[in-house]
Parts: C-alpha cells; structure tokens; sequence
C-alpha cells in the first residue's frame, strides 16, 4: 500500500481542462487554491456569479465530450489561463476580462454540439470555487480503484478521466468509500471525507481526443453495483500538500 501523494491536479476552468501541480497550500472550507475558480455558463442558465449554483447552468464534459481533451495553465500572477486542445490552437486569455470572452467563446464553440445549449458567459463566485457539490470540495482518487476498472473494461485508462484533486493509493479498491465520515490527513492538511463521487458521462470520453471511447458507466454499474469513482472531502484544517505526501486515517 502506498499512502503516498502521487498526483496533484487543479481545474481552473470547470470542465474546461486540468493543470498538473507539484505542490498546494489548501485553507480550510475552501477548495484547492486555483480549482474551478470559473465555469462557463451556457445561454439557458441562470447562474449570475452572486451565488453557488448546480453544474446543470453550466457547459460541461458529460453534454461536451470534446471538453474533457483541454488542458488549462493558470498563471496565478496575472490570472491568465491558457487553454490547449488537440483540434485547436492554444488560447491565453483572461476570464476576468469582458473584452476577452468573445475570444474564448469562438475557441470553444467548436468543441461543443450544435444542438446543445451555447455557451454564453463566465461566471466567477468570489471566494467560491464552482465545484459539483453544493460545498466547497476536493476531490479524491484511490489508484487500485482506478486498476480494478482497467481490469474489469480489459483496457488502459487515463486516469483524467475522473477528474480528480488528488490520488493516491490504498492498495484496495473502494476502500475510499469506507473513509466516508472520517478524517484523514495529507501532508499537513485535514480532511473530512464526505461523500462519494457519483460519476457522469464526462468519464466516457477520452482526455487525449474527446471522444467517447470507454463505458465507464456500464462498468462500474455491472461490477460493483454502483457509478462511484472517488471521493469528496472537505478541508477542516489547511496546510501545504506535496507529491509524496504521507496519508493516513484519523
């Protein structure tokens, strides 16, 4: 059994890409510092920026499987945010500005279906990263549960496909769901585990090409009688996190 951090990921953008990191320093009931600090909501949503509202208001890898083959590095002093994709040339620009969302609309419009909702404004909630959970939440990943769906599809997988903060391994899989309503540290940080990761469409599509090539869905369900992939956790109390980090059950 491992225990150890072995990946760091940060989603600037919600499901518009992922930014590997060495190193974070989480705060308490926050989420990890540069993750999903924006989202992209689409022209039938209500979302504002005044309040957290459901991914449902948003442009998304479950309706947009092209989505989920961005890549996203934020400058965090000058909050620039550089989006790549294998169809499409590299953007830099910044979601703060105004006068930069028409610049990013007509990049992504492309990777988006016709005939879904369009995507129309970025919304920013000062203070409050735009997670999937109606609480400020990272996201953590277990290794040997990502084995056992390899094995069980009888293919490799990225493990971006889960989207996940932080992964590590506990040598079995779904133990992670067993830590639901613990504590445990990473590094100097405190967790306490809250619920499981129900999983969506998004995991079906491959993050190198975005397409829809594995049924993540139908495997989980048939194997273990559920769509769980991961777990969310929420920070009690914060501190630095680095690759190589011990883990352990409070």
């Amino acid at each position: 059994m491992t225990k150890t951090v072995t990946n760091i990921w940060r989603h600037p953008l919600k499901s518009h890409g992922r930014e590997a990191l060495d190193s974070v320093t989480m705060i308490a009931g926050q989420t990890m510092p540069g993750d999903r600090v924006w989202a992209v909501a689409h022209d039938s949503s209500k979302a504002d920026g005044s309040q957290w509202v459901p991914c449902q208001n948003f442009t998304r890898g479950s309706k947009a499987p092209q989505l989920m083959a961005i890549n996203a590095k934020l400058d965090d002093a000058s909050g620039a945010l550089t989006l790549s994709h294998p169809d499409q040339p590299d953007l830099t620009f910044d979601p703060n500005a105004p006068a930069d969302l028409h610049r990013f609309l007509d990049w992504e419009k492309p990777l988006t279906p016709a005939n879904r909702a369009a995507s129309a404004r970025i919304i920013r909630v000062p203070g409050r990263g735009m997670t999937d959970t109606d609480f400020p939440s990272v996201s953590l990943c277990n290794w040997a549960s990502h084995r056992a769906v390899e094995a069980a599809m009888g293919q490799e997988l990225s493990p971006l496909r889960w989207r996940g903060n932080i992964w590590f391994d506990l040598g079995e899989a779904w133990v992670e769901n067993d830590l639901v309503g613990k504590k445990i540290q990473i590094g100097e940080t405190v967790f306490l585990v809250r619920e499981p990761v129900v999983r969506c469409l998004a995991t079906t599509a491959n993050p190198e090409t975005g397409v829809r090539d594995a049924d993540t869905l139908k495997t989980l369900k048939e194997n273990w009688g559920h769509q769980d992939f991961s777990v969310y956790a929420e920070v009690v109390t914060g501190g630095d996190i680095r690759l190589g980090d011990s883990v352990k059950v409070l």
